[in-house]
């Protein structure tokens, strides 16, 4: 009884989902190689002015908003359309001054923003669209507030286009018809990110946790099913084999024993791209102790800042782009943007100096923030959690390993004060989504071409277990409306 009810579970699910796999696993071969478009901060650098080294104190403008502010957050900019603007965030509120106190936000207008458009290309712009909803290429309901939105057609052999808020001016998405190809057949079928769907953030996410869910199950029971029958053909004929002799049962068999368990782990770690580990499964302690002066939650104070951020404009002349102020523990930071290059400086003397922490720095942060004891050693290579197999993450970097209960771990890049840190739920969440989807962990990242072969073997093998459960699935409907043909034939 049991057996037929588990049958009937994975033929059902297999005869929906069946197709639905195959699509993820062919997409998933392009998603190796060409992502989403979407606009890049450098893109953006790239088509707005620098700064002037002509500005305020940074004293004349926190007087702008009520004395004695708590700030939280401060960073400086050249919009678009070529003001620079002061962006503070206190606990409550966020502000926007411009650094000519003088001036006011201006409104953007269309001539700004057609002229910010030539700036991203040199060929002529062809059509302009004005959308009042997202499209294919901006299918996100948070979006709405930039309505109307303008899509700019560019006259090049790429065929550009370009999206641009009415209301800031911002560039939202940058495409060319090779991009808007390969996601055709790549990153909107292989995360379902069609217009009517993806618009609607919620709905999307349930439908793909779901979809992913009931697939999953699907698998297990068709692989516990897979074993089931090889166990019994063994015990019947002494010899392990497929009891199936239909050559569609019979490959549907041998191919999801082999491969099924990787099918089940690429939908399973899918859903786990969306879905988070419940506290009932692993919880999380109260974070220990006290945080750093430049924490999340913690206040900026800008009179530990002995570098005048004004010097660096002089030292980078007509080079940068934006200016935030940030900090590690007591030690303030300046992060620096320009078109190509981001420069991290230590404020806390008045001259140019990168920003390196030191282990007692670093050792005495994570010590005064934790009760429990900590050990710091410098590492030098890739583990487990700090890995990217483009190498694009910097080494060497400090990890801080706490013996508190969540066995909590930073890694610390020494140039820059950016910190990654993981829990133990934080590493089950990597392994489930990031481990199992795309291997990237250690030993596979630090060898490509096995990194490579390992992918495709296992999505090869994923996308002949999906095809031949099409098969089947066609099979079954048709046996189905047979049948029905026949009684209705039957009746009349």
């Amino acid at each position: 009884m049991l057996k037929r009810i588990l049958y009937s579970i994975h033929r059902v699910l297999g005869t929906f989902l069946s197709i639905l796999f195959l699509v993820w696993f062919l997409s998933g071969f392009v998603m190796i190689y060409h992502n989403f478009p979407r606009v890049t901060p450098q893109d953006r650098n790239r088509a707005i002015g620098v700064l002037s080294a002509d500005m305020p104190e940074i004293e004349e403008v926190l007087n702008r908003i009520y004395p004695d502010t708590l700030i939280q957050r401060i960073s400086l900019k050249i919009t678009s359309y070529g003001q620079s603007v002061f962006e503070v965030s206190t606990k409550d509120s966020s502000y926007n001054l411009v650094a000519d106190s003088s001036e006011f936000i201006r409104k953007v207008n269309y001539a700004q923003i057609e002229n910010y458009a030539r700036k991203w290309s040199i060929a002529d712009i062809v059509k302009v669209d004005t959308l009042s909803e997202v499209d294919q290429w901006i299918p996100f309901n948070r979006l709405a507030k930039d309505m109307p939105i303008y899509k700019f057609h560019f006259g090049d052999t790429k065929k550009h286009q370009l999206y641009i808020s009415s209301r800031t001016g911002e560039a939202l998405q940058f495409t060319d018809k090779d991009s808007r190809f390969w996601s055709w057949l790549g990153a909107i079928p292989h995360w379902v990110y069609f217009t009517s769907l993806r618009q609607d953030g919620e709905l999307w996410n349930t439908t793909v946790i779901w979809l992913s869910a009931l697939g999953s199950v699907m698998c297990l029971i068709g692989f516990g099913l897979g074993i089931y029958m090889l166990v019994k053909q063994y015990r019947k004929k002494k010899k392990l084999g497929t009891p199936y002799r239909k050559f569609s049962y019979k490959w549907h068999h041998v191919l999801g024993f082999v491969f099924g368990i990787f099918v089940f782990t690429f939908v399973f770690s899918g859903m786990m791209s969306l879905a988070s580990i419940p506290d009932w499964v692993i919880k999380e302690s109260k974070p220990s102790g006290k945080r750093g002066m430049f924490s999340i939650s913690s206040m900026l104070k800008p009179k530990e800042y002995q570098l005048d951020y004004r010097a660096i404009l002089l030292y980078y002349p007509n080079q940068v782009k934006a200016i935030e102020w940030t900090g590690f523990d007591k030690i303030p930071i300046y992060k620096v943007v320009t078109t190509d290059t981001a420069y991290v400086l230590d404020a806390s003397a008045n001259n140019i100096t990168p920003l390196f922490l030191t282990e007692q720095l670093v050792n005495d942060k994570y010590t005064s923030q934790h009760k429990e004891p900590i050990t710091l050693l410098v590492m030098t290579e890739y583990d487990n959690y700090y890995v990217d197999r483009k190498n694009k993450l910097p080494l060497p970097v400090y990890k801080v390993d706490v013996s508190n209960a969540d066995k909590t771990t930073y890694y610390v890049n020494p140039q820059t004060g950016d910190v990654r840190s993981f829990t133990t739920k934080g590493r089950m969440q990597k392994w489930m989504y990031q481990g199992l989807h795309s291997f990237n962990f250690k030993f596979l990242a630090e060898h490509p071409i096995l990194w490579n072969i390992v992918m495709w073997v296992t999505m090869i093998g994923g996308t002949l277990v999906s095809l031949s459960g099409v098969l089947l699935s066609y099979k079954y409907l048709r046996r189905k409306y047979r049948r029905l043909m026949r009684k209705n034939c039957k009746k009349e």
